[in-house]
């Protein structure tokens, strides 16, 4: 079983909100000093989704991430859980990219990479939260692609999923190769052994370049978006209180309703 997961490094998202500063002008995000960046919480439950299946019918599991000045410690998580090899597309020409120019990078380094059963990814990133890349990579290598799973069986050359809906689940099939988005409702990503964090550090990744995997340059990174971002700012929120009062409850009582059909809210 080839197992390929896709991981982002992102800025903490347990980090204060004040700590995070915005640079208006290059509309970026500049993440807090004090705090290092983390992977992207969806994509590490669509690595344990990866482990159960390799717990369960053996295999080899493929990290795959995308960005620039990655942090070792951080990147190496799944080698130190358990995945076997850790791919990286690390290269300046992949920064600012969108859910378009960084699924296109994603298809890329995949078809290098060859032979795979399923693709797993994150449900969404916790950074941007736009839920796109997976299915782009699907759409990108000609793939049937599930979302939302919170529980996946393989069977043979099948794989059964749990697809979260907003009432329940739903469970469909799939055939293989195929892409699965995983949520949270899976489960947390387990614990690194002491074993396993001394193996991680023994591997180290391979590093591909835009030419490595031949991607055209006019289709990653800020170069290949598709979409624009018009404005980046902190929402300011607003607060007011109006206190209704009456002579007793049931005065009260009344003024308020009053007071809400005034607003239009009753």
């Amino acid at each position: 079983m080839e197992l390929i997961v896709c991981l982002k490094q992102v800025p903490d998202p347990e980090a204060p909100p004040e700590s995070f500063k915005i640079d208006p002008e290059a509309k970026t995000i500049l993440p807090p000093p004090d705090f290092s960046p983390v992977i992207s919480t969806f994509d590490e439950i669509a690595l344990e989704a990866a482990l159960r299946v390799k717990d369960n019918h053996g295999g080899r599991i493929t990290a795959l991430s995308l960005g620039n000045n990655l942090v070792p410690d951080v990147i190496k998580k799944p080698l130190a859980v358990g995945a076997d090899e850790l791919i990286l597309l690390e290269d300046a020409s992949f920064e600012d990219g969108d859910a378009w120019s960084t699924a296109y990078a994603l298809a890329e380094a995949i078809k290098k990479i060859g032979h795979y059963d399923i693709i797993f990814c994150g449900r969404q990133a916790a950074d941007w939260d736009c839920g796109l890349v997976g299915t782009g990579i699907a759409e990108l290598l000609g793939l049937p692609s599930v979302t939302l799973a919170r529980k996946v069986d393989v069977d043979d050359r099948t794989v059964t999923v749990e697809r979260v809906v907003g009432d329940g689940f739903e469970i469909v099939e799939a055939p293989m190769p195929c892409l699965i988005t995983v949520s949270n409702e899976l489960g947390e990503l387990r614990f690194a052994r002491l074993k396993g964090v001394k193996r991680a550090e023994k591997i180290q990744p391979t590093v591909w370049k835009p030419e490595d995997i031949g991607a055209d340059l006019s289709k990653i990174g800020s170069k290949g978006r598709l979409t624009k971002l018009n404005k980046l700012f902190r929402p300011v929120k607003e607060e007011r209180c109006e206190i209704i009062g009456g002579e007793d409850v049931a005065e009260a009582a009344v003024n308020l309703s009053i007071r809400l059909r005034e607003a239009k809210i009753l």
